[in-house]
């Protein structure tokens, strides 16, 4: 049994693990604790998550739920957004599939069929404008319905839906897009490192030459650091 103390660090990482919103309710029941307990630590945490935070916590239906901070918004997608592009996993490019082979087709449809969460696919494909939100299905909980868009024609070098290949064949073309991709990223980040320690060389070279230089005391001056810098202490 966890201690009072440690609930605000618990519930901070199960909101973290959980990467969507969580119930408060859910936390109040399954770790046997008081909603006036969990308010204190939900509390702790937004102070501690906000202003010039990267983090936000957000609070909202009775869940709760960490976001990256609006200020930050344009150099979060600067780096995110490439890394997005890149992630066309087997996985993502097979709910595509489904989903232009069922459609119109909901999330909960998608994940009956793979077994497995569609989430993370269905938010990515939303992103790269593969899927669109076409209406929602006349069920219990009206959940959304996907169809693919142009963007998921021109994936896949198609003039219409109509030219689908056969399921099989398309898998094989999703196999092939993937491995390319996968290779891209290695060979971006096998140059990456070469320059990288390239560059590690020649510093070090010249770390070498410049580390003559001494004080009167007899200790080496770093060549960043010339005799007239104040002297940075951190406490």
């Amino acid at each position: 049994m966890f201690q009072v103390e440690n609930l605000t660090n618990i519930i901070e990482a199960i909101v973290f693990a959980s990467g969507e919103a969580v119930p408060v309710k859910f936390i109040v029941e399954k770790l046997d604790c008081s909603l006036k307990e969990v308010n204190a630590s939900i509390s702790e945490l937004k102070e501690k998550y906000s202003e010039d935070s990267g983090i936000h916590l957000l609070t909202f239906n009775g869940k709760l739920q960490f976001a990256t901070n609006p200020k930050y918004k344009n150099p979060v997608s600067d780096v995110i957004t490439p890394i997005k592009e890149k992630e066309f996993t087997k996985t993502i490019l097979e709910c595509a599939a489904l989903i232009a082979y069922k459609q119109p087709i909901t999330k909960p449809e998608l994940e009956e069929i793979r077994q497995v969460s569609c989430d993370y696919a269905i938010h990515t494909l939303l992103e790269l404008e593969m899927i669109v939100p076409c209406g929602r299905k006349d069920a219990v909980g009206k959940p959304i319905l996907y169809a693919t868009t142009d963007n998921f024609l021109k994936r896949f070098k198609l003039n219409s839906i109509d030219e689908l290949p056969d399921y099989d064949e398309l898998m094989a073309q999703i196999a092939e897009l993937n491995s390319s991709l996968l290779a891209q990223e290695d060979e971006e980040d096998a140059n990456y490192l070469y320059h990288r320690d390239e560059y590690t060389e020649e510093d070090e070279a010249g770390d070498q030459k410049s580390s003559e230089t001494v004080t009167e005391d007899g200790y080496e001056i770093p060549d960043f650091i010339s005799e007239d810098d104040d002297v940075i202490k951190i406490d």
